[in-house]
């Protein structure tokens, strides 16, 4: 081996040492980093209108900027937390005393549909053991709300720390992010046309994930809350936030609440109101999902949605609710570098294969 082969293995080997020493550093704080380059990129249109209306000065854009994301998204995040943790605070006061009983559904089931308690008994199951079921299953659902506000709460310091690292960061990211994707651009070895194709891809998928994933959750979730506080069900803002969340899976959505919440209506006796929220939640909320998602999400990611229901469950299981965005991303730019790889290396590879079959002595002889 030569002096200059020697010095560049020992140089490539210190590259990729000190890169995952720095990655290892910072990784308590990669999803912080993370969120601030996704609001940069969402937000990007708006620094840039900022930017114009303010003359060119970018560092007042970045902070003009900075407090319309804080009014327009984090406030309102901040307020909706304080109000869920107060609901499900209340939610399991309620069920723990006894004021809130599930068993009271199994109960009038029992007295008004004599028919389901033959079909439970057919599959093994009495009404006594699924009222027992009902009320351990409510208890715990509700305990873990409880606890998920609580531990919100004592984690306040660490999460505003947090969240006040990533406004450090959006800052600059939205102030110099030109500069430094230009300079990741020149750095990476991988061919500037590549690298700035990946670079588009991860701001295509992430404005429409975190666009129809904004959307539709508030649509579905404002409308699940507002359908639940006209119907007079206790915690409407806990429930609509529910509903917020699953619709994120494509597969489960709203229905997973409104619906087992219709039938506990009907049920009960509640036969109007569970009527209007069967019928306003199909119409509604259902239609609101059929309709916005394939508009805010398939179309501009070009992944079809088995493929987004995967990645979106993936990374909610790996990187928690971050995953959301962090899964879709993943996936597409998977994809992305599939697609590269076949229409450089593969498409080459078939080239060369017919270049060698039209120089074989078989093909030369055929065409003579």
């Amino acid at each position: 081996m030569t002096s200059r082969s020697l010095q560049n293995a020992f140089f490539l080997s210190l590259l990729l040492l000190t890169t995952v020493a720095f990655f290892g550093l910072i990784q308590a704080f990669l999803q912080p980093i993370f969120w601030a380059a996704v609001l940069a990129t969402i937000f990007h249109p708006l620094y840039e209108w900022c930017k114009h209306a303010l003359g060119g000065r970018s560092t007042l854009a970045s902070v003009t900027t900075l407090v319309i994301i804080l009014l327009v998204v984090i406030a309102p995040l901040v307020l909706t937390g304080s109000a869920v943790a107060t609901e499900a605070s209340i939610l399991y006061d309620r069920i723990a005393t006894g004021e809130l009983d599930p068993q009271a559904v199994v109960a009038w089931v029992e007295r008004h549909v004599p028919v389901a308690t033959d079909l439970l008994a057919q599959v093994g199951l009495s009404p006594s053991e699924l009222r027992g079921e009902l009320s351990t299953a409510a208890i715990n659902t509700s305990r873990y709300l409880a606890t998920e506000a609580v531990d919100l709460g004592q984690n306040a310091i660490r999460i505003g720390g947090l969240t006040f690292l990533m406004l450090y960061l959006l800052f600059f990211f939205l102030r110099d992010g030109t500069a430094l994707l230009e300079t990741i651009v020149g750095a990476a070895p991988i061919g500037d046309a590549r690298e700035r194709r990946l670079l588009n891809k991860f701001a295509e998928v992430t404005r429409a994930t975190l666009k129809g994933t904004l959307v539709i959750g508030l649509v579905q979730g404002g409308l699940g809350g507002l359908l639940f506080w006209l119907l007079g069900i206790s915690g409407a803002v806990l429930w609509g936030v529910v509903m917020g969340l699953l619709s994120l899976l494509p597969a489960v959505g709203a229905a997973a609440v409104w619906v087992p919440a219709a039938g506990i209506l009907l049920f009960t006796g509640e036969f109007l109101k569970g009527l209007i929220l069967l019928a306003c939640g199909s119409v509604l909320i259902g239609l609101a999902d059929n309709v916005l998602r394939p508009l805010l999400v398939g179309r501009d990611t070009q992944m079809p949605d088995y493929l987004i229901l995967v990645s979106t469950l993936g990374g909610l299981t790996l990187f928690g609710l971050s995953g959301v965005v962090i899964g879709p991303v993943i996936a597409a730019l998977f994809l992305a570098v599939w697609g590269m790889f076949v229409e450089e290396y593969a498409g080459a590879a078939s080239d060369g294969d017919l270049l060698s079959d039209a120089s074989s002595p078989t093909a030369q002889s055929a065409s003579e």
